[in-house]
């Protein structure tokens, strides 16, 4: 059976389906149609429904729960992983209440977060991730929300930190920031979600156990990235809720989502969440 399966480069999601995709697994069971697409073009694909599996971020899967499931297996959640805020210098509130924002998306969790640290600073635009560096270094934008491998450069570039929004939600919330996540279509077949996460869980748990041998792929597609910076991004977002949510995962997300309905940023959620 072939599935349509769609990731984003980085190398957190490089590393943890290579094995899967590139048949290193001993139990194959599917083939798949591959879509690599920065995370906000996942959000609009799974809008679409284009693809039976998919890399997205946990607010456009809000979005989209009565066309998808949500595996345990997959997801990019943790403690101290959040977007960071930056600019060229400090902003304080009212600053930021007026500054011009550049953001990697509206419907990622990032920009969630950030509407829920700072809701008066609604003048935000959309960009590449990749770029947001660029945008606030030139002034096209006051302020930029980073995510990925750019919390590890901004520094370098003289930029600064004005929040941490991975750190405003553990410190209000007490839970894990939920990112991004992995999820399936609600109409194909229980069997065929089963077993796609088991082989899932198998690709995380071989790429944590011999990293050396996913360096080909994720080096392939982490454009000019340092080594070093490759494996502190795959540090950061691959670890064990990527294996496996457990209560404290799943708690996280539904949290987020009641928060995010409380203030009616999301739609009704449609039950259940999860495959499992």
């Amino acid at each position: 059976m072939k599935l349509s399966l769609g990731f984003s480069p980085c190398p957190n999601d490089t590393f943890i389906f290579d094995a899967l995709i590139h048949n290193k697994l001993p139990d194959t069971h599917f083939s798949y149609d591959v879509t690599l697409a920065d995370v906000e073009a996942l959000n609009q694909a799974a809008f679409r429904a284009e693809l039976d599996i998919t890399k997205l971020s946990f607010h456009a899967y809000a979005h989209v729960t009565q066309k998808y499931q949500l595996l345990n297996t997959g997801s990019a959640l943790g403690r101290n992983v959040g977007p960071l805020l930056i600019a060229k210098k400090k902003l304080n509130p009212d600053e930021l209440n007026q500054a011009k924002i550049a953001i990697p998306g509206r419907y990622t969790t990032a920009n969630f977060l950030l509407s829920l640290a700072y809701p008066k600073a609604t003048q935000k635009y959309e960009t590449l991730f990749s770029e947001i560096e660029n945008d606030v270094i030139s002034g096209k934008a006051d302020a930029g929300l980073i995510i990925h491998e750019n919390r590890f450069t901004y520094q370098d570039r003289g930029l600064v930190k004005i929040q941490d929004l991975g750190t405003f939600w553990e410190s209000t919330t007490g839970h894990p920031i939920p990112l991004g996540g992995i999820v399936i279509k609600r109409d194909l077949p229980d069997e065929v979600k089963i077993r796609f996460e088991q082989q899932l869980q198998a690709s995380v748990v071989s790429a944590r156990q011999n990293p050396e041998q996913t360096i080909g792929y994720v080096r392939a597609h982490a454009q000019e990235m340092e080594e070093k910076i490759m494996f502190q991004h795959i540090g950061l977002y691959v670890n064990e809720f990527t294996e496996d949510l457990g209560d404290t995962g799943r708690q996280a997300v539904r949290y987020l989502f009641s928060e995010a309905q409380r203030q009616q940023i999301i739609p009704p959620i449609h039950e259940p969440l999860f495959v499992s």
